[in-house]
């Protein structure tokens, strides 16, 4: 290991080489520990991931690892820098960056980020986002699951199964604490890195009478009020999949 004068010299003579690692929302803790992987060993990048120190100096002493708590932003890493210093670096940022901004929501501000990284998970359109959380924190008022299906892929890889394909009718059914189709309310931790605009759907999320929503198959949502027309919008769904795999095996 290089004592701190080294590295100084090392720097000053440019000997040490400078690497831009990039951390993006949507990112979750398997996706920052292979980009990180050659920079921390595996096993010591999961024993941080739950260290409580880390957890506080990002301004959540009590959560129960480093999932949503990294800002998305470029950091210059080296390989003298310690494991535990490159993960302080991104608790740091998200404790300057983001932790301000979960403030003055209608939830405090670690379901406030827990939210965010659902409605990150579900859509890729910005504009969709404050449909998404105004769903999901209505779900929440009246106790209804909130069935969020990147919640079941989570907890799948959370038992080891790191497939990283689309939930399966077995990841919804599983019984699991991070699955919000077998248990009630938000999730124990983020799922992953939410962006600014999903932080902020979640601090000002458009609620309306809508409970369900549906992917229309060409990008974006369906939304609707009542099981009814949730049903005909999944049938919408169904059917232009179906269009799109004739479309396919035609050319």
């Amino acid at each position: 290991q290089a004592s701190m004068s080294d590295v100084a010299g090392k720097l000053r003579r440019g000997e040490i080489h400078f690497t831009n690692i990039v951390l993006t929302p949507a990112m979750h803790a398997w996706s920052v520990q292979k980009r990180l992987k050659d920079f921390i060993p595996e096993e010591v990048f999961w024993t941080l991931w739950k260290s409580p120190r880390l957890a506080r100096a990002a301004g959540f002493e009590h959560a129960e690892n480093l999932e949503g708590l990294l800002a998305p932003a470029t950091y210059r890493l080296h390989h003298a820098l310690e494991p535990e210093e490159i993960l302080l670096t991104m608790v740091e940022a998200f404790h300057q960056q983001v932790r301000p901004k979960l403030e003055g929501g209608a939830l405090d501000p670690y379901r406030t980020l827990i939210l965010a990284s659902l409605a990150e998970k579900e859509t890729n359109l910005q504009e969709e986002l404050p449909k998404v959380a105004g769903v999901y924190l209505k779900r929440l008022r009246i106790g209804m699951r909130l069935q969020c299906d990147p919640t079941s892929q989570y907890a799948r890889w959370m038992t080891g199964d790191l497939r990283f394909t689309a939930p399966t009718p077995e990841d919804i059914r599983r019984p699991h604490r991070f699955n919000t189709y077998s248990v009630t309310g938000l999730p124990p931790t983020p799922i992953a890195i939410p962006s600014a605009a999903a932080i902020r759907a979640a601090l000002d999320p458009d609620v309306t009478k809508d409970l369900f929503f549906v992917a229309t198959g060409t990008g974006g949502h369906t939304f609707a009020p009542s099981l009814n027309d949730h049903n005909r919008n999944v049938g919408k769904y169904r059917k232009e999949l179906k269009r799109q795999r004739s479309q396919k095996q035609k050319h």
